[in-house]
């Protein structure tokens, strides 16, 4: 089982690279310890500046460090980052397509039972209005790798959202296909397309086992880029399927559900369910709880499969 969450995997990135890029900058609101960057402070203190609880002013500096020639990642949670923030990115980062990586940890439901304040549900939908801005939910600790990897060989904008816990592995270090703005094909079939993004990922995975015991074939797409949404792939998946379903930690609006239903309707008209988090505020719970909850496991998409098919 693995133990690393993607945010760990984050920081073990940057520290490799920043052996020999003196222009990586780590920026934290007060965040270092719950973004798994505390290591990343201690070796590298000349390129890391805690701002404190401030994220407004973590952004704008953030961009300003990025117009100097330096390469930040910015670290705080999510439900912060992508709301008390939402003008500097808009404006600071997205708007002056400035370089500059934010990463929403604890993204989703990671903080469970903090409740409505702590839950970041929106933040697909609101960072993917910015022109500019590129949105990605990694599904696991390799692809997160590969991510940031990619991050440090252009000069854009981009929001990663990144959950708190340790997720199971998807991929291995050896075999994590892995292009930038491409999803991943984890396995192909032709009566259900199975679209998810993030932590939703992995019980994907499992309900296209399931359904395959049941006779059912299921194909499974990886869209860590969910914005840009790679379109070819979700026309794809659906031009060979009967059902198209969208799994995501993500209030029904404006996420990935919404993004991939248009591209279905008005290039391959297809039905389209969409499981998400409901319009209302969560449980208390932990993630995996919150999720058994509302469906969002792999009984819960085999369950949506069957009905619709």
């Amino acid at each position: 089982m693995n133990k690393i969450p993607n945010r760990q995997a984050i920081c073990e990135v940057l520290m490799e690279k920043a052996k020999e890029d003196k222009d990586i900058v780590v920026l934290c609101s007060d965040s270092r310890g719950s973004a798994s960057l505390a290591p990343f402070a201690e070796a590298y203190p000349e390129q890391f500046v805690e701002v404190g609880i401030a994220e407004q002013n973590l952004v704008s500096i953030s961009a300003g460090l990025a117009k100097c020639g330096k390469k930040p990642f910015v670290a705080s949670p999510a439900c912060f980052l992508s709301t008390r923030s939402y003008e500097q990115a808009k404006v600071d980062c997205a708007y002056s397509n400035t370089n500059v990586t934010l990463v929403g940890i604890s993204g989703g439901v990671s903080y469970g039972a903090l409740g409505m304040s702590h839950h970041s549900a929106q933040d697909i939908a609101a960072m993917s209005a910015i022109p500019n801005m590129r949105v990605y939910l990694p599904s696991d600790r390799f692809q997160t790798a590969k991510l940031i990897e990619a991050l440090l060989q252009d000069e854009k904008p981009a929001y990663i959202r990144v959950g708190r816990n340790a997720v199971e592995d998807i991929y291995t270090q050896e075999n994590c296909p892995f292009e930038m703005d491409k999803a991943t094909v984890i396995c192909e079939g032709s009566d259900v397309a199975i679209i998810a993004c993030g932590e939703m990922v992995q019980p994907a995975v499992k309900a296209a086992e399931l359904l395959k015991a049941e006779g059912i074939s299921a194909s499974v797409i990886d869209m860590y880029c969910v914005k840009p949404l790679d379109q070819e792939a979700i026309l794809k998946a659906a031009a060979h399927a009967k059902l198209v379903i969208t799994v995501e930690e993500h209030a029904p609006f404006g996420g990935l559900g919404s993004m991939v239903s248009q591209v279905v309707a008005r290039e391959c008209p297809r039905k389209v369910v969409n499981l998400a988090l409901p319009d209302a505020p969560v449980i208390t719970g932990n993630s995996k709880e919150v999720f058994d909850y509302y469906g969002l496991n792999a009984e819960g998409i085999v369950k949506t499969a069957k009905e619709n098919l």
